[in-house]
């Protein structure tokens, strides 16, 4: 097994790896420890957790002249989880094997947040002209949950960035967009009864399969004539039905069924829209096929969503990336959805963008990694963009 020379960077990755920061469980020791390395470089931090659970906490920093507008490094530290996948290393120990760092979160996204914490380090002892912030999140993972409460905490308290650079994975290239994703529940209410006279009560399974029928019916619609985004591996919105449970017995007429879909959107397209359309079909399936009178329309509540993002590939931000990357490199889109859709939300006049190492391909897989050449790569943006906001 090779041993790779430590560089801070991957030094830290390696300390942020062994902290397993799986979504929903706590990330406060691996806050502490970025709170320590900030403060024994002067950098005051903050805080901003849970309301419920101050074990789960955002993190927000600043080095550099304030009230003025900076530069935001935005990330997040939780990760998913590693139950039943095939391992061929420990997880949380990160190891180093042929030019690469292996262990869960080490391409989405803990190799960017070592990176930014050493910027951020190295910043605190440069003529910064503007500031440089970092946000570090929990629970992105499960829909971006945690960042919305720490732009709740900044909502005043800082001039909008210029730009905000999220580190998720994209091999270094410029990400200028995500769709949005919208999820929704939905409860299918039927009545109880035995099976041998089923017709005469109200199927909730039935619903529910009406509800998937009408869902598929919009997402042929958006495929064949729905607006477009090119650089997306599927173009257009899409919906997609995740779970579905019900009944209890083969002999008894389901009382309840209850699904979960979502909405992945383009830029121009809008979710609650999508909803409406599919919810108008499942009302014209159901009354052609003429449904039980008694019947009722499914109970859909949002469970959770995040806005799409979309910066033009001719903005100042992509401008400045480009010129501090290697000649040639593409901006692209990226097929996962990030916190940059929030903070465009939050500051309408900060330009977002997707640029971090590693690969999505490997996330969430067993043995991911980021190669080292990688975090060599993101180093020297960081650095250049130390050099911008000294200039």
């Amino acid at each position: 097994m090779e041993h790779l020379p430590a560089s801070p960077s991957i030094a830290l990755l390696r300390e942020l790896v062994a902290f397993p920061s799986v979504s929903l469980t706590p990330n406060d020791k691996l806050i502490e420890r970025v709170q320590q390395i900030l403060k024994e470089a002067g950098i005051d931090s903050i805080r901003a957790p849970d309301p419920d659970d101050p074990t789960r906490t955002n993190l927000f920093a600043s080095v550099g002249p304030q009230g003025v507008p900076g530069l935001l490094l935005s990330g997040h530290t939780d990760v998913v989880p590693v139950a039943g996948q095939p391992w061929t290393t420990p997880p949380f120990e990160a190891t180093e094997k042929d030019g690469r760092i292996h262990g869960r979160g080490t391409a989405d996204m803990k190799g960017f947040v070592a990176c930014a914490v050493i910027a951020m380090v190295r910043a605190a002892g440069r003529p910064l002209k503007r500031p440089l912030h970092l946000a570090l999140s929990f629970d992105e993972e499960l829909g971006c949950v945690g960042v919305r409460h720490l732009l709740r905490w900044l909502e005043g308290r800082l001039p909008a960035p210029f730009l905000c650079v999220v580190g998720e994975p994209t091999l270094m290239k410029i990400g200028t967009g995500h769709k949005g994703k919208a999820a929704w529940r939905a409860v299918c209410h039927g009545q109880a009864g035995h099976s041998g006279l089923a017709p005469r009560f109200v199927n909730a399974v039935h619903m529910a399969a009406d509800l998937v029928a009408a869902l598929r019916d919009v997402q042929r619609e958006l495929a064949a004539s729905g607006p477009r985004e090119d650089g997306y591996g599927v173009p257009y919105s899409t919906v997609h039905v995740g779970t579905i449970q019900g009944g209890r017995a083969l002999n008894i007429v389901p009382a309840e069924c209850e699904l979960s879909f979502e909405v992945r959107n383009v830029s121009a397209d809008d979710p609650e829209k999508i909803l409406a359309r599919v919810m108008q079909r499942l009302a014209e399936r159901t009354a052609a096929e003429a449904a039980h009178p008694d019947a009722a329309l499914p109970e859909v509540r949002l469970s959770n969503s995040y806005p799409s993002l979309n910066t033009p590939e001719d903005s100042a931000g992509v401008a400045l990336l480009t010129s501090l990357l290697p000649p040639g490199t593409p901006c692209t889109k990226v097929d996962y959805g990030t916190e940059g859709g929030l903070f465009r939300r939050s500051w309408h006049d900060t330009q977002v963008l997707v640029c971090g190492p590693g690969s999505i391909e490997v996330a969430h897989k067993a043995d991911e990694y980021v190669e080292v050449a990688q975090l060599e790569a993101c180093d020297q943006l960081l650095a250049g963009l130390v050099d911008h906001l000294c200039a």
